[in-house]
């Protein structure tokens, strides 16, 4: 299936975009805290200016799509803070509005999307990368469409269905976005050749191979490895861009509350990425501004050879 005619999936049909990388590694290299449930969200209220100032340093890195601190943002996680319904959609808003002042500053079109991460990010235990938090498709739509609302009427470019570990969350938040009037892309967080909840990833991508509002279908936070298998799924299985962004590598240490291991993420991978249908190329947890900029610069080589091939 064609994806469908809007200004970012013609942007995409031009070439590979460069997303950005970790927003929560860069906002612990500005000296923020971010040991709280709402995790970078909480910064929404209490310093919006580093949230700006960490995506400028993505734009100033190459990054041609900036992902909001919406991920962890939710009206029940704000409520558990005293914030009402009125104060967290003027939070979720002001997430689109950062990244767009940030965007603003580039010299070319920097697009935004806006992340809505799975119901367990609110939970803040983890089950995230789990999935099956016992409750039906129905229930999951409910939680989400409120946030999805909220973010739609800030006039992002694309809503990010981000880090989704199950296919009964991915079913529900493609019924929460109908209506909205946004493109999306979907993007599952794997592990080796399934879902986190242990899906085939023919069957997880196969959930949004007929759905127009999909602008692109792929995978996040997860390894690289993980990423390079699940690249050419994705597009065999919907026909549609693919977009991807993994972590560094490196395993984080619960007890010791640290990362461990070893960054495999490597920007040369982008050559395999483009060949198998990626379109929308970036980083996830433990990927800053270094590695983005390599991305980008690549992917500047390719069209200037590719540029140089056509005036030949």
């Amino acid at each position: 299936m064609s994806p469908p005619t809007t200004p970012l999936a013609d942007a995409l049909a031009r070439g590979p975009l460069v997303l950005d990388g970790g927003l929560s590694n860069q906002l612990v290299a500005q000296g923020c805290d971010l040991s709280d449930e709402l995790w970078s969200a909480r910064l929404l209220a209490d310093a919006p200016e580093q949230i700006e100032a960490a995506h400028t340093a993505y734009v100033r890195a190459g990054a041609r799509v900036l992902i909001t601190a919406s991920y962890q943002a939710t009206f029940e996680g704000f409520a558990r803070r005293g914030m009402g319904p009125e104060r967290a959609a003027v939070l979720l808003r002001r997430s689109v509005e950062l990244a767009r002042r940030a965007a603003a500053r580039a010299e070319r079109e920097v697009w935004v999307a806006a992340s809505v991460g799975p119901y367990g990010a609110m939970l803040a235990d983890g089950s995230e990368y789990r999935g099956r938090y016992g409750l039906t498709v129905a229930e999951l739509e409910r939680f989400h469409r409120p946030r999805i609302e909220a973010l739609a009427a800030a006039g992002p470019d694309v809503l990010a269905l981000e880090t989704v570990p199950d296919t009964d969350e991915a079913r529900a938040l493609l019924r929460a976005v109908r209506g909205c009037g946004v493109p999306v892309w979907l993007s599952y967080s794997v592990s080796g050749t399934g879902t986190r909840a242990g899906q085939p990833l023919s069957e997880a991508f196969a959930v949004a191979a007929d759905d127009d509002q999909v602008v692109a279908v792929g995978v996040n936070c997860c390894e690289p490895a993980d990423a390079d298998r699940a690249v050419e799924v994705a597009a065999r299985v919907t026909g549609k861009p693919v977009v991807v962004y993994p972590n560094s590598g490196e395993g984080w240490d619960a007890q010791a509350r640290d990362w461990r291991g070893r960054a495999t993420f490597d920007a040369t991978r982008l050559g395999a990425w483009r060949s198998a249908g990626a379109r929308l190329i970036g980083g996830c947890c433990r990927v800053g501004p270094e590695r983005i900029a390599e991305l980008a610069a690549l992917v500047e080589a390719e069209g200037a050879a590719g540029a140089e091939g056509a005036e030949g």
